[in-house]
């Protein structure tokens, strides 16, 4: 850990409440890898280490729940060829990482239209759940195949069938019975998003989830992201009038 980067650990630890739960849409690493004249597989495989100095920060700031967008199900709509890097590079994550997240105490969950891997990403997605699965220190959500309205329409499915068959009645779906069907159920709602790489939108990403999130855009693309710019990132959040719809006294 840089100086600078201590220095604002110190601060945010000062400075109020640290978010339980932070979001992060990893944006970026093709136009790394264009910069550098580099294959955008480059870019991903770059952008590991920013996951892990992600990890490290917010352990080190007690954050208790990190949901990082990885994959979405429109990327499946992508040259064969990078779709196949991004399957290998998660089998390589897996492999490199596994180990050393279990002995952080990180639980790694993957949230998403998982049927649609192939086996061999599909055994890195069961390998890394399993063998994380006792972690207490992080709760480390990838969305992976994901989409959030695919989400939402699988929630509402869900709850339909329940009426149908008489295991509920309609007048009692509300929010949280709602919530309770989503991928990220049992987790609090991200209390900051952030999204690097300077893009204003938060694409298809935990659409529901996100309604009351602090939103933190920054210009540094994802393969360059630091504990540090998380650490700032929280500062700012820590700056935020939280009110919710409510007036503060």
């Amino acid at each position: 850990m840089t100086d600078t980067a201590g220095a604002r650990l110190d601060l945010l630890r000062e400075g109020g409440v640290v978010p339980r739960h932070i979001a992060i849409i990893m944006d970026g690493n093709g136009r790394w890898a264009s910069e550098r004249g580099l294959p955008r597989s480059a870019g991903h495989q770059a952008g590991m280490g920013a996951v892990r100095e992600t990890v490290e920060g917010c352990l080190a700031a007690g954050v208790g729940v990190l949901t990082i967008f990885a994959f979405s199900q429109e990327n499946w709509q992508r040259p064969a060829a990078e779709i196949d890097a991004l399957m290998a590079l998660l089998e390589e994550y897996v492999a490199r990482e596994a180990s050393e997240l279990r002995t952080q105490g990180v639980r790694v969950r993957m949230l998403g239209d998982l049927e649609r891997l192939q086996p061999a990403a599909r055994a890195a997605v069961d390998s890394i759940e399993n063998r994380t699965a006792g972690g207490g220190a992080l709760d480390l959500n990838i969305c992976l195949s994901y989409g959030s309205r695919a989400e939402m329409v699988r929630a509402a499915r869900l709850l339909a069938r329940r009426v149908r068959d008489g295991e509920m009645d309609i007048d009692a779906i509300d929010e949280a019975a709602f919530a309770g069907q989503l991928l990220t159920a049992g987790w609090p709602d991200p209390d900051l998003l952030i999204r690097t790489s300077g893009e204003m939108r938060i694409s298809n990403f935990l659409l529901w989830q996100l309604a009351y999130a602090e939103l933190y855009v920054t210009a540094v693309l994802w393969p360059d992201f630091t504990r540090e710019d998380l650490f700032t990132a929280v500062l700012d959040y820590q700056r935020r009038d939280r009110r919710f719809g409510r007036i503060n006294a």
